[in-house]
């Protein structure tokens, strides 16, 4: 089998004195609602060895398990405006910059929470501590993706949610189709451990996150939601 990575990557990786290789699976464009065992079955299983591991992008099991907020429910309202204006936007897209986003934060965490958190990250940035904000409003906050069209137009009008029960998402692929796997999310300039099946409860957090430091999946309109990560021996 031959190993393809996406434009700009490596296939092979370095970690504790071991190889990796990586493959990133191409699938169709995923839409709400399928089902994320079906994807796997297709597109993991006829390239999937004993002792690989698949790293799956958050997105496309959050967008199976219809884990999504639409513009209509997040409505900007003033706190919302006026909260939007003041974060920083990273090469990784404009994550609470966008109204819609940080209403949306109002909605799950309440907006005394969310003032107390954008007083403390004020403070923080003073001291150069960045990343407050979203440390204190929770994974919730941080991950949501999408309600920006630069890089995939169909995300333009609609948020994707962190998925529900990563872990046990991980240990239903197992098994069903016997594929060891965790759901990282990733962009490129941070990668985080979600959810890990039983098989990897050996391997610690730091570990995995090795093997997909450099964000192998790609940041823009890849479609390779799934990394297939492959030991090479000499």
């Amino acid at each position: 089998m031959d190993f393809h990575a996406n434009e700009g990557k490596s296939v092979v990786i370095e970690h504790n004195g071991k190889k990796y290789a990586r493959h990133a699976i191409t699938t169709h464009f995923v839409q709400v609602g399928e089902s994320y065992v079906d994807l796997i079955e297709k597109y993991v299983k006829p390239v999937y060895q004993p002792g690989d591991i698949l790293s799956s992008s958050e997105k496309v099991i959050a967008l199976c398990q219809r884990r999504i907020v639409t513009e209509e429910e997040c409505k900007p309202g003033f706190w919302a405006k006026v909260l939007s204006r003041c974060v920083h936007q990273t090469s990784a897209g404009p994550g609470m910059g966008l109204p819609v986003k940080m209403q949306f934060a109002i909605n799950i965490c309440g907006l005394p929470r969310v003032l107390w958190a954008a007083i403390c990250a004020a403070f923080g940035k003073l001291v150069g501590k960045h990343g407050i904000f979203y440390d204190m409003l929770g994974t919730e906050v941080a991950g949501l993706d999408g309600f920006y069209g630069e890089d995939i137009a169909e995300y333009a009008h609609m948020g994707v949610r962190v998925p529900e029960d990563p872990a046990g998402v991980c240990d239903e692929v197992y098994e069903k189709t016997g594929v060891v796997m965790m759901i990282v999310d990733a962009n490129d300039l941070n990668v985080e451990l979600l959810g890990k099946g039983e098989q990897l409860k050996d391997w610690a957090a730091e570990d995995l996150l090795a093997l997909i430091a450099d964000n192998p999946a790609g940041q823009d309109r890849q479609l390779t939601p799934f990394i297939l990560i492959r030991e090479l021996h000499d």
